[in-house]
């Protein structure tokens, strides 16, 4: 089944109504909703343990292209002041000089260059990510999770997607050694995309 004849049921939303698409049907402008989106990070912390965040202020946009998905886009902008790890003082240290330099560098941006149906549910999208004044071309695997109309009218798409970079590429190199061998702070990033978008008007 592909992103566009996938049908999406949800049993627990009996006023949502599920619908199934076909490639036309889904054409169109699209923006994200960051009240039920995510978009997250994993990091290996002290070689043992994986420290868990997200931003909670971004924006974005996708056009789809039910005919040719290939000329599919997606753009995104998060404000770095919006990290949450779940721990302040960690959130601090992100945001300062060491890091993120959110007074000089207040967003990270992706826009997207290429996007590729790979079969199935399944896409990619490939991309230049901007952090820091430094931008880098990064891949993104997708999985469409169906369309659906809520009961508020909205006609809706879902998206998971993931990707790894290595954070030292974008300049983010800032770490200590742990006297066990090692360093604190992992140099791969996972990052994780959950994404609901609503159909333009």
């Amino acid at each position: 089944m592909g992103i566009f004849n996938r049908k999406d049921t949800d049993a627990a939303t009996t006023t949502a109504a599920a619908v199934s698409p076909d490639l036309a049907a889904l054409t169109g402008e699209y923006t994200i909703d960051p009240a039920h989106s995510t978009i997250g990070f994993v990091a290996r912390h002290a070689m043992v343990t994986n420290v868990k965040g997200k931003f909670l202020d971004f924006s974005g946009s996708l056009h789809l292209d039910g005919s040719d998905p290939s000329a599919s886009t997606a753009s995104l902008d998060i404000k770095m002041d919006s990290i949450d790890t779940g721990s302040a003082d960690r959130d601090g240290h992100l945001k300062s000089a060491d890091f993120f330099k959110i007074e000089e560098f207040p967003t990270m941006t992706f826009r997207s260059t290429k996007a590729e149906a790979l079969g199935g549910d399944d896409y990619r999208i490939t991309g230049d990510l901007e952090i820091l004044g430094t931008t880098k071309s990064i891949t993104i695997d997708l999985e469409f999770n169906g369309a659906a109309k809520d009961p508020f009218g909205n006609e809706r798409v879902g998206f998971e997607g993931k990707a790894e970079i290595l954070r030292s590429e974008w300049g983010l190199t800032w770490n200590a050694a742990l006297e066990t061998g090692g360093v604190l702070v992992s140099d791969k990033i996972k990052l994780n995309f959950d994404i609901s978008a609503i159909r333009n008007a």
